[in-house]
């Protein structure tokens, strides 16, 4: 896959190293091209500051003239009278032939001399001086030059590092901002004076699609409520007449063919309400938390499917561990009405895969600053397979039992995750049942403000 970064750091640090590349060499040429002028001109001035009065072979009879620092590059000086005569010569130097005057450049005896001669006082001086010399010399001071563009490289390479790294971060910011989002989120991304014109855009693009999006979301939850609330008004009516018709003697049948009726209309009635809660819950993204008693929607709960459980001949039961008072309310931060589906949703699902005799306990607990609830039935439990499926929508397992429509649980979890809850489902260690437990509500004061959750 193809990287932005990579790209613009790759051509970035190959033209600087490019550019730094060919700066490096017209600055070494032409410091060498100075030097062998800065060289040439040191010549002439050896050979105009000679003195008139120089004579002799330099054999040690006459001391060396004073040439200062150019005295360690082996400059050789020759001098002689108008009629061609020679005056003077370097000690231990070759000899050269007397050469036009002005510069030039000779071999002699394998080496190349860079020389220059003048009249000067009736006299011919000439002077020369070994090109190795002078190119060792001028290759020093060329390299002296090209130090700072050394240092230079790395610095830029980290300068075009942090450039690319800062003028990126909106992107990688944009990146984290829809990562943690949650999946139900679908709120356009908020622009301000940090985002870079160039990624606008890109920014309003993404806004459009959220918006299509949660349309698109919002029809669909609207269509299964609105299909719901249409099918719930029919259907209890139909369960109306049914019952009606039994009773008056009006409709015609088996005793089990009218009870089979009745028990597939109840299936459908049970559906539709399961299908509008769920439409319900759907359609609230965010969760507006009050403080409310956890100990008295448990205790409505238990009493609302009491009729239920004792039809049922099942023992339903509200137990309170870690009391704080014999009175504690367990007041939470929550929505009411969505936690009492929830544990209604749970009460009645423990309700209907429990046998006849069994037993369904709700129990809530504190932990710290935090407080749960869990829901125990003595029913046939959960395949350990397929406890991570059970949440899903319209999944029933295969050795389910009873009139459910695969939904409660599915209620539960998004009711969890609106709370921020953590669910656990789990069969009864050494007896039959399962039990299903919703922790991390936070404990508060029924002074706690409400507030909001998404």
């Amino acid at each position: 896959m193809r990287s932005i970064r990579r790209w613009l750091l790759g051509w970035l640090i190959f033209g600087m190293a490019a550019a730094l590349g060919i700066a490096g060499y017209a600055t070494f040429h032409t410091a060498r091209r100075e030097a062998s002028e800065l060289f040439d001109y040191e010549l002439r001035t050896v050979a105009l500051s000679l003195p008139s009065n120089l004579t002799g072979a330099g054999s040690g009879t006459q001391r060396e003239p004073d040439l200062g620092d150019l005295a360690d590059d082996r400059i050789v000086i020759q001098i002689w009278e108008r009629d061609g005569a020679p005056v003077y010569h370097s000690a231990q130097a070759p000899v050269f032939a007397r050469l036009a005057p002005g510069f030039n450049t000779v071999e002699l005896a394998g080496a190349h001399w860079r020389t220059f001669g003048v009249e000067k006082n009736g006299r011919y001086v000439q002077v020369a001086q070994p090109v190795s010399v002078r190119e060792d010399l001028a290759m020093h001071l060329a390299l002296h030059t090209l130090w700072p563009l050394g240092v230079l490289l790395p610095v830029t390479i980290g300068l075009a590092l942090l450039v690319v790294a800062r003028g990126l971060a909106p992107i990688g910011g944009l990146s984290r901002a829809l990562a943690t989002r949650s999946i139900d989120s679908l709120e356009p991304l908020r622009l301000d004076g940090t985002v870079p014109v160039e990624i606008r855009p890109l920014v309003e693009a993404l806004n459009d699609l959220l918006q299509r999006l949660n349309t698109a979301s919002q029809a669909q939850r609207t269509f299964i409520a609105d299909a719901a609330h249409e099918l719930r008004s029919p259907l209890a009516a139909l369960k109306l007449q049914l019952q009606a018709a039994s009773r008056d003697g009006s409709l015609k049948g088996e005793g089990q063919t009218l009870e089979r009726v009745e028990h597939r209309v109840n299936r459908i009635i049970h559906l539709v309400q399961q299908l509008l809660t769920l439409a319900r819950e759907d359609a609230q993204p965010a969760t507006s938390m009050a403080a409310v008693s956890l100990r008295r929607i448990g205790e409505q709960a238990v009493s609302d499917f009491s009729l239920l459980a004792e039809m049922r001949e099942i023992d339903l039961g509200l137990e309170c561990e870690g009391a704080r008072t014999p009175n504690d309310a367990y007041m939470v931060l929550a929505e009411s009405h969505g936690m009492s589906v929830l544990l209604g949703n749970l009460i009645n699902n423990a309700i209907r895969h429990t046998p006849a005799g069994g037993r369904v306990d709700v129990v809530l607990g504190r932990d710290g600053e935090r407080i749960g609830l869990e829901v125990v039935d003595s029913g046939s439990g959960i395949a350990p397979a397929e406890l991570e499926r059970v949440f899903d929508r319209f999944y029933r397992g295969e050795e389910a039992k009873g009139e459910g429509s695969g939904l409660g649980l599915a209620i539960v979890a998004r009711i969890a995750e609106r709370h921020q809850l953590a669910l656990s489902l789990r069969n009864n260690a050494g007896r039959a049942g399962l039990s299903v437990a919703a922790s991390g509500l936070r404990a508060c004061d029924a002074n706690t403000p409400a507030s909001t959750a998404s």
